[in-house]
């Protein structure tokens, strides 16, 4: 497991005239008169936050309508003005006149508070770059509110093992690595986890040249991968490796760890000291996942410069099943109970934060390319003679008649690999067409499929669909 004082994220961010930005975190060790104070602007913040979001909902329930339509079946309320960020951020200097114990925090950590706000909001009503909204933002309740933003901090604020925060003086912490030289730093995040407080540090430099990984990917330098929960990730080298469960493995000395605080008295300290131990106990899981992924990345990346992975959509997968209703309204069994575990296998296994973070940023720091491919029928097709091979959920080997034999992630990996390389593929498949219109061959690649069509009347009809992709 990885180790709680050395635990530390990078993140890389390099583009085309963009700035090389990194983001080292480190454990703090403020003393008892910073961690009270610390607590303090946390409950002071969440308050705010919790008042601005309730103020920015209540100016959408009451003045939000359609063009072309009036709110006559409810009570008008008074116009004003939206409550938009630079609104909200000028409504501080009344906040500090009214309650004085605000004057307390620095400026700069309200502000950013207000921004956390008007992301959280924006995101919900117009959605982000991708037009992807998410959900409706909660009120932050009682030690839900743990990380307090600095934007901008000085570049000095580093002295040997010690950090300077405006208005919260020198805090010690443990600089399990130095900083690398002609970085600056540029912000500071200090954040309350539940084995103490850490400090995120983001450094930045602009004399670094920018990254660019411009590999052609072939037959010797890729690799295939399969992702499922048999085969945490099954290659196209028929490798296999298994997932850890790590959750699985702690699941019983979670739930009784759990059992006893629900047996504790609501506000006590005893369920107070049990709570704090089941998230030390969950912190201890994701930290042990996230250590294995980051290694197993390593492996990965050794054994070829160019990595094919599927382009899953893990939420569409562990999404709960719909409920069946009978002729006389009754519901009836729908699955859900058994989805329910294999939706806590996907959790468990951490697929997504596997292929669509570690995976990439470990590739692209060591020069290497990670390439997402169309998953659709990767494992209804046999690799080697590309027959359709129809198969259930529970076969797990693959057998054809051409005479390959071998795991059923195994031959989607080596499918996976032909996919990425654009091979043009001879496939024999099943189809709901006549038998005057059949499909002869296609040519697959990351980004389109080509039919090609012969019929009776016409000789070679061409269409291309990013949609129809049956591999």
């Amino acid at each position: 497991m990885l180790s709680p004082l050395l635990f530390c994220v990078t993140v890389i961010i390099a583009g085309r005239g963009k700035p090389i930005i990194v983001s080292y975190q480190y454990r703090l060790k403020p003393n008892y008169e910073q961690r009270c104070r610390l607590n303090s602007w946390l409950e002071k913040l969440r308050c705010q936050y919790n008042y601005l979001l309730a103020d920015r909902f209540d100016w959408w329930e009451n003045n939000r309508t359609y063009i072309d339509s009036c709110p006559l079946i409810c009570s008008i309320a008074e116009p004003r003005e939206q409550p938009e960020y630079y609104r909200q951020k000028r409504s501080l200097v009344q906040l500090k006149q009214e309650r004085p114990w605000y004057k307390d925090i620095h400026a700069h950590v309200l502000q950013d508070m207000v921004k956390r706000v008007d992301l959280a909001f924006s995101r919900y009503i117009k959605g982000d770059k991708n037009g992807k909204r998410s959900g409706k933002p909660r009120f932050k309740g009682k030690n839900r509110y743990r990380t307090i933003g600095f934007p901008s901090i000085k570049a000095d604020c580093v002295n040997n093992n010690r950090i300077t925060f405006p208005k919260l003086g020198e805090i010690k912490f443990i600089q399990h690595r130095p900083l690398p030289d002609g970085f600056t730093v540029k912000r500071a995040l200090i954040t309350k986890k539940a084995d103490g407080w850490y400090v995120t540090l983001t450094l930045e430099d602009k004399s670094v040249p920018s990254l660019t990984v411009d590999i052609q990917p072939t037959e010797e330098n890729s690799l295939g991968i399969d992702s499922g929960l048999e085969f945490f990730v099954a290659c196209s080298d028929s490798t296999t490796v298994k997932p850890p469960k790590f959750y699985r493995q702690s699941e019983d000395k979670l739930t009784k760890l759990q059992s006893k605080r629900d047996s504790r008295k609501l506000g006590s300290k005893a369920r107070r000291k049990l709570n704090q131990k089941v998230a030390k106990l969950h912190q201890k899981i994701a930290r042990q996942r996230q250590q294995w992924h980051y290694e197993l990345a390593n492996q990965l990346l050794d054994k070829a410069d160019v990595l094919f992975v599927e382009n899953l959509k893990i939420s569409n997968m562990s999404r709960r099943n719909k409920p069946k209703q009978g002729e006389d309204g009754t519901f009836l069994p729908n699955g859900q109970s058994a989805k329910s575990g294999l939706n806590k296998s996907f959790a468990d296994a951490g697929i997504s934060g596997f292929l669509n973070e570690i995976l990439p940023y470990k590739a692209a720091k060591a020069g290497k390319k990670v390439v997402k491919v169309n998953p659709k029928g990767t494992s209804r097709y046999c690799a080697i003679c590309l027959n359709y091979v129809p198969k259930e959920l529970s076969d797990r080997w693959h057998s054809c008649d051409c005479g390959a034999s071998m795991a059923r992630d195994i031959n989607s990996g080596i499918l996976i690999k032909k996919v990425g390389l654009g091979v043009r593929l001879t496939i024999k498949r099943k189809s709901s067409r006549s038998e005057e219109e059949k499909p002869a061959f296609c040519c697959l690649s990351n980004e389109r499929l080509e039919y090609v069509m012969r019929t009776e009347d016409q000789g070679e009809v061409r269409f291309s669909t990013a949609s129809a992709i049956m591999l």
